[in-house]
């Protein structure tokens, strides 16, 4: 199985504290009709990290009714508990997702051998595509590239990576030594260009809750060899890019989307709105792309 193109790494609508189910659906569908290629629910863009087990469950069979297999989804199932990253893959395979998306496990900081580890326990657990998120910045731990090709080389259901990096010499790295068939999806939204360049397949995006349609044109364009609109759509969301990351995301998202009509915008401590400057900034960027 190789996952390509634009995969959005949905935010989750809450309103007075709870899930917002409507909204959740008519983002999700209104992702599909812009050609959105893939969905992610439960990544971090999805403030996982606040969410009960029940909410995360409900998010993610929400996702997968409203999808109805139109489009694959990837299901958040990562922890740095390895029992619960394994229940989790569980839970994702029953609910009917297409593969699990699993980060490296933050705050513990293992070595690689533990990051391969944790990764064989699951696969060796449930019989289901994963997908490993590379997000050192965030974990606090790194997957090298030797890792890396000897998940995919020695656990047959490790089909890829969400690389979050930015940095390209690793991601030619990891390209050179998985080859052909390895699902490499840039987990950074300014590099989704280079990392395509590069032999990539894709995108797991945060832009791309504004901009699906732009973003699905983008790795369309590229993977079909019109490299020159894919250059032209990349320079053209390049400053929504940088609003959406000029504080921890998701919060500048989830802002953009409030002012776009598609939610409250509400979040979950320990995040908090944006205030001032950051947030006259954002909305120029909106308007200055005709978002709002």
């Amino acid at each position: 199985m190789q996952f390509a193109g634009a995969f959005t790494a949905l935010v989750t609508p809450f309103c007075n504290g709870r899930v917002d189910e409507n909204k959740y659906r008519e983002l999700i569908e209104w992702q599909i009709q812009e050609g959105i290629h893939g969905v992610v629910p439960c990544g971090t863009t999805g403030e996982s990290a606040t969410l009960t087990h029940g909410e995360h469950e409900s998010v993610i069979r929400i996702c997968i009714d409203q999808v109805k297999k139109r489009v694959p989804v990837i299901a958040g199932a990562g922890s740095n508990n390895t029992a619960e990253a394994v229940r989790l893959t569980h839970f994702a395979k029953e609910a009917g997702a297409d593969a699990a998306l699993h980060i490296t496990p933050y705050y513990n900081k293992p070595t690689q051998d533990g990051i391969f580890e944790h990764m064989k326990a699951i696969a060796d657990e449930v019989d289901f595509p994963l997908v490993v998120y590379n997000v050192p910045g965030r974990t606090g731990c790194s997957v090298a590239p030797a890792t890396m090709a000897r998940m995919y080389k020695e656990l047959p259901t490790v089909v890829g990576i969400k690389e979050a990096t930015g940095d390209m010499k690793q991601v030619s790295e990891i390209l050179e030594l998985c080859g052909d068939g390895f699902s490499l999806l840039s987990g950074d939204d300014f590099t989704v260009l280079p990392t395509l360049a590069l032999g990539g397949c894709g995108v797991i995006s945060v832009t791309s809750n504004l901009v699906p349609g732009k973003m699905a044109r983008l790795c369309s364009a590229y993977l079909q060899g019109d490299w020159d609109t894919a250059k032209k759509i990349h320079y053209e969301i390049n400053s929504l890019t940088r609003a959406c990351f000029t504080v921890s995301s998701p919060i500048p998202v989830k802002m953009a989307l409030a002012a776009m009509g598609k939610m409250t915008g509400e979040m979950r401590l320990p995040l908090v709105p944006m205030k001032g400057e950051q947030v006259q900034h954002l909305y120029e960027v909106l308007r200055s792309l005709n978002l709002v």
